[in-house]
């Protein structure tokens, strides 16, 4: 879907996008792809290579790593580096999530949701953070509304999220002074493949809509303008700010409307 904007915000500059095989990293690949940028596809399925297909300009190119991996993940960064000359975006997106009750949660759920979310947007950043601080770069993370706030039935996701939201902040105060601004996007309800249970299920949409002031659910795109914003210069002052793009949903205080 074209975004429709003319801005060229990231010409000459390198992007790296994890998690940029669907969804969010891919529309948000392509954002930065739209607006110049040579971007850098990370992902560990060949989706990443479909994605690569789709992406505008020219100037694209995907890398396979396991983001649980921190030697895949510095390889890779290192790769891109070498290959661009630079890096000027971080993209942390790659994520995964299970709905289970607590106690049904297995060691590997858990392992699977945390190693991914946390370790691996850790292991990103790390390696990312010499290369940043030679352009004066930026982190934009994908964290959550629901690492703002709890959910029924998805205490993994929701702790890593949580775990997200503080890291956010913690890279924010420790890099600003290197010249590195961090900050995080947290989406609601977004029509990915993640979402595909509620997207399918009109009741459960439904009762989204009952507490999102905006129509849900937000498009990839939505929240791909959103992250653009955050890692361009227009947001030169902005740093350790963690931005609901959920429709409102984090606007009320919980109960319920009765007017």
């Amino acid at each position: 879907m074209k975004t429709g904007s003319c801005m060229q915000r990231f010409t000459d500059k390198t992007v790296i996008v994890t998690g940029a095989g669907s969804g969010i990293g891919k529309a948000t690949a392509r954002r930065f792809a739209e607006e110049g940028g040579t971007v850098a596809l990370l992902g560990h399925s060949n989706s990443v290579d479909e994605a690569l297909a789709d992406m505008p300009g020219g100037k694209c190119f995907a890398l396979k790593v396991d983001v649980r991996n921190p030697d895949d993940v510095r390889a890779a960064i290192d790769k891109v580096a070498q290959r661009t000359g630079r890096i000027d975006v971080l993209h942390n997106n790659a994520g995964v999530a299970v709905m289970k009750a607590p106690e049904d949660h297995s060691d590997e759920d858990w392992d699977k949701v945390l190693s991914t979310n946390v370790d691996g947007m850790f292991y990103c950043s790390r390696a990312a953070i010499p290369h940043l601080e030679k352009t004066g770069g930026c982190i934009v993370n994908t964290s959550s509304v629901s690492g703002m706030g709890g959910d029924w039935g998805m205490l993994a996701y929701n702790t890593s999220k949580g775990a997200v939201t503080n890291m956010t902040r913690a890279l924010a105060l420790d890099l600003g002074k290197r010249g590195i601004r961090v900050n995080a996007v947290a989406p609601s309800l977004t029509d990915t493949k993640m979402a595909g249970g509620i997207m399918e299920d009109e009741e459960k949409l439904a009762k989204f809509a009952e507490r999102m002031p905006l129509d849900p659910p937000a498009r990839p795109e939505d929240v791909a303008g959103v992250v653009a914003f955050l890692a361009s210069d227009d947001a030169r002052m902005v740093t350790g700010v963690i931005l609901p793009v959920d429709g409102g949903v984090t606007a009320a205080n919980g109960q319920p409307a009765i007017g």
